[in-house]
């Protein structure tokens, strides 16, 4: 526990004077270019995969990244990507699963979170990405079924994006982008779903125009 303590005084010490413009300029307000959708999971670090500041990503973590759809119950899901997409008007929602996800596991192993009520209630958001699973998986090894899982479930999530009336309304007026991504920890590799092509492609392939624009800025530098 010290360490992160030990952190908050770096920070206050170190860290926030060598970016006090930036802090002085989002004390004012924010404006968010992405809604990240990630899992609570400690190993997932989303501003360094994103390699983002602060005020940059608009950050929603739980268990399994899940979305449950839209229902007439308010949950914080709900209320937050409400605020988001109508007070912040942010352009995009990343939903972002990763290898090794301790949920998409409790879905694969049920009895495994029989103890746990709250977490198996939660986790019936993904049981549809487990359906799939078990029709298409065959005779495939539990750790390809599980990569099978994390795409799924991250291809439901966005699913149920799409019932929410905040995020409807600007996939309508084509003011929102919605993306899928997959994150290797142990690779670092992160992959992003192409609905035109119908699989996950490595980011630099999927948003290739990005990715010439930052090769091009690396090269620069040099």
């Amino acid at each position: 526990m010290t360490g992160f303590l030990k952190g908050v005084i770096k920070f206050q010490n170190e860290v926030y004077p060598s970016k006090q413009e930036l802090f002085e300029r989002l004390a004012k307000g924010q404006s968010p270019e992405a809604v990240f959708i990630a899992c609570s999971d400690a190993r997932v670090e989303t501003a360094m995969i994103t390699q983002t500041d602060p005020g940059e990503l608009f950050i929603l973590r739980n268990a399994g990244n899940i979305v449950p759809p839209h229902t007439s119950q308010t949950g914080a899901m709900t209320a937050t990507l409400e605020f988001a997409m109508r007070v912040l008007d942010v352009p995009h929602i990343v939903v972002c699963g990763h290898s090794e996800c301790g949920a998409m596991k409790g879905i694969m192993n049920p009895d495994s979170v029989q103890h746990l009520p709250h977490v198996k209630e939660w986790l019936g958001y993904s049981q549809g990405a487990m359906d799939v699973v078990d029709e298409v998986a065959g005779d495939k090894s539990e750790e390809e079924k599980l990569q099978l899982l994390l795409e799924e479930n991250v291809k439901l999530q966005l699913q149920h994006l799409r019932t929410h009336p905040s995020v409807m309304r600007k996939l309508a007026n084509g003011t929102l982008t919605l993306h899928g991504w997959v994150y290797d920890i142990k690779t670092g590799r992160v992959s992003a779903w192409d609905e035109a092509d119908g699989r996950f492609e490595p980011v630099d392939e999927r948003y290739q125009d990005l990715a010439a624009e930052v090769a091009g800025s690396m090269s620069c530098d040099h």
